[in-house]
């Protein structure tokens, strides 16, 4: 259902989902826990977003002081450039607004910001965001939004899903911090991958099993709770911000112990693991099945990136065509193999009753010295 709803998304360019206020404040809570000052005396940039929905914002603006945060700003797309529009309506804050502009605010984003006590209450929180309106539309690829960016120390945000290679790219060609979703498959994109493999880029705090819930305007929904239309899409927190969980060593078996006593019957009382026919390596395919005195190169579900200790083992690769290094590769098959050779050099494959089989997309890796 997940995978579906992802791929409706990105076909349909669905990419108004919502990020819940406890997922934003779970997943920026550990990177505090790891360092404090992580925010102190900096300024965050939250792109791509819409401050008057949005829950990056209040987040952001309700911790101000407590961040030690020197600026935030946060932009919004303009509702005429987004494909779908819901029949727009400005809400209460922008039409009582001294410079409300009923042409502007349809085709022209917003810029929210905070960096100062408007009030006069000696306090400074998302009553004092100011706000006005963009000379463009917001588009985080335009000149006017490239300027906030190079200014900024922090990028966070929920980039479309639809755009999410763009936005990466966008991200990493400046050298910043940034913290943004996306889902769990752009792992294995050829653009995401050499960043994970070269430690640029790693999954985030929040655990990758069951995906994320989101609020959304669309209609298709998974659950509608208190009158808030909820989608639950397989999507991960990718970052370069440190936490202490990537430095947290899997606590794993010997081989000879998984083979034993392991709970997934894939590997319980086999006399060894599957080696592929392709790849020199063998088939882990839990990442609790990891044998931790093998040492040769083992072939790992994505999910492993979700435990992945840079101090524990070294990533050598990708097992999938595209993203994949041909170079990894101990075999390739032709027609004079198999039929369905093209199939079978998409990704590893095990041969079991003389019938050579695929796995799923394989992460490579070995133990690091």
């Amino acid at each position: 259902m997940a995978n579906e709803s992802l791929s409706k998304a990105k076909e349909a360019k669905n990419d108004e989902f919502y990020t819940q206020y406890h997922d934003i404040e779970k997943e920026i809570s550990a990177y505090l826990e790891y360092n404090p000052d992580v925010f102190r005396g900096k300024t965050v940039l939250l792109p791509c977003d819409d401050p008057e929905w949005s829950n990056f914002t209040k987040y952001f603006a309700q911790n101000f002081e407590n961040f030690g945060l020197k600026k935030l700003i946060s932009t919004s797309y303009a509702p005429e450039s987004k494909r779908y529009k819901f029949g727009y309506v400005p809400t209460l804050f922008e039409t009582e607004a001294p410079h409300f502009d009923a042409d502007k605010s349809k085709t022209h984003g917003k810029i929210f910001i905070l960096d100062h006590d408007v009030t006069g209450d000696g306090k400074i929180n998302v009553e004092d965001l100011q706000w006005q309106y963009l000379e463009g539309d917001g588009d985080f690829r335009s000149q006017e939004i490239c300027n906030l960016r190079d200014q900024a120390d922090f990028i966070i945000t929920n980039p479309p899903f639809s755009l999410f290679r763009q936005f990466l790219a966008w991200a990493m060609d400046v050298d910043k911090k940034f913290l943004i979703v996306g889902n769990k498959n752009a792992v294995t994109y050829k653009e995401v991958f050499p960043l994970i493999k070269d430690n640029k880029l790693w999954s985030g705090r929040t655990e990758w099993a069951g995906g994320m819930w989101f609020e959304t305007k669309y209609e298709d929904v998974d659950r509608v709770i208190n009158g808030v239309k909820m989608k639950n899409v397989p999507s991960i927190w990718f970052t370069n911000i440190d936490h202490g969980r990537r430095h947290q060593p899997l606590a794993l078996m010997t081989m000879s112990d998984n083979l034993k006593f392991s709970k997934h019957k894939e590997l319980k009382g086999k006399d060894s693991y599957y080696h592929y026919d392709n790849y020199d390596a063998i088939e882990v395919p839990y990442t609790d099945a990891i044998p931790c005195d093998y040492e040769g190169t083992m072939g790992v579900p994505i999910s492993f990136l979700d435990k992945y200790c840079p101090e524990q083992f070294v990533i050598i690769g990708m097992a999938k065509r595209g993203a994949g290094d041909p170079a990894l590769k101990s075999k390739v098959y032709t027609k004079e193999d198999y039929p369905n050779y093209s199939d079978l050099n998409a990704t590893p494959v095990i041969i079991t009753d003389g019938v050579p089989k695929n796995t799923y997309p394989r992460i490579l890796i070995r133990k690091k010295q």
